[in-house]
């Protein structure tokens, strides 16, 4: 199991009691930290966030607040004269990982994110009688004509299946045996 997180600005991939240098936290020693924007995890199955998995964290302590090497810069130009040297050592901050938690909130959250992304792929298979391009769609499917009409005759179509099939949204396969069943009420209109 291991998570990768991002802590300070930077992203890492951690295990539980793994020990690692990060950029400086803030913090005293022995302090515990948690992060929340964790951006994969691998539990018996891989969540990758979008951009965040949401509902897990990742636990530490602060071990110790050290410094890095020392960088050496040095920036010079020929014939010039000139040369520089400079250096840098980055502070940074020792934590051990104590544990990867929120599976369980995380697995609940993921099983809602999949049932509402079933309920917006309904949306697109079922009929909106305020679009006139959906009712034009359903007229031209069945070689009728796309007059204003016949569009006000599928909305009184509509709200009489509605009411009939006690359902409150059609799908377009139901608007479709709608329009067959009363295709004669349409050809009357036309004449």
């Amino acid at each position: 199991m291991f998570a990768i997180v991002e802590i300070a600005g930077l992203q890492y991939k951690v295990e539980q009691d793994q020990k690692l240098f990060v950029n400086r936290l803030k913090g005293e020693k022995g302090d515990k930290v948690s992060f929340d924007k964790i951006l994969l995890t691998v539990n018996g199955s891989i969540t990758v966030g979008a951009p965040a998995v949401s509902g897990i964290t990742v636990d530490a302590e602060i071990l110790n607040h050290v410094k890095a090497d020392k960088v050496i810069i040095f920036k010079k130009k020929r014939r010039k004269g000139y040369q520089v040297k400079n250096g840098h050592r980055q502070s940074l901050t020792q934590i051990q990982i104590t544990g990867i938690t929120g599976f369980e909130a995380g697995a609940k959250k993921v099983a809602k994110k999949e049932t509402a992304k079933a309920e917006i792929l309904s949306d697109n298979a079922t009929v909106n009688f305020g679009e006139d391009h959906e009712l034009n769609y359903h007229l031209k499917k069945n070689n009728l004509s796309q007059s204003k009409e016949n569009r006000e005759m599928l909305t009184t179509l509509g709200k009489a299946v509605k009411v009939e099939l006690e359902k409150n949204i059609l799908t377009h396969e139901e608007v479709d045996a709608a329009i067959v069943k009363n295709i004669d009420q349409f050809k009357a209109l036309n004449k």
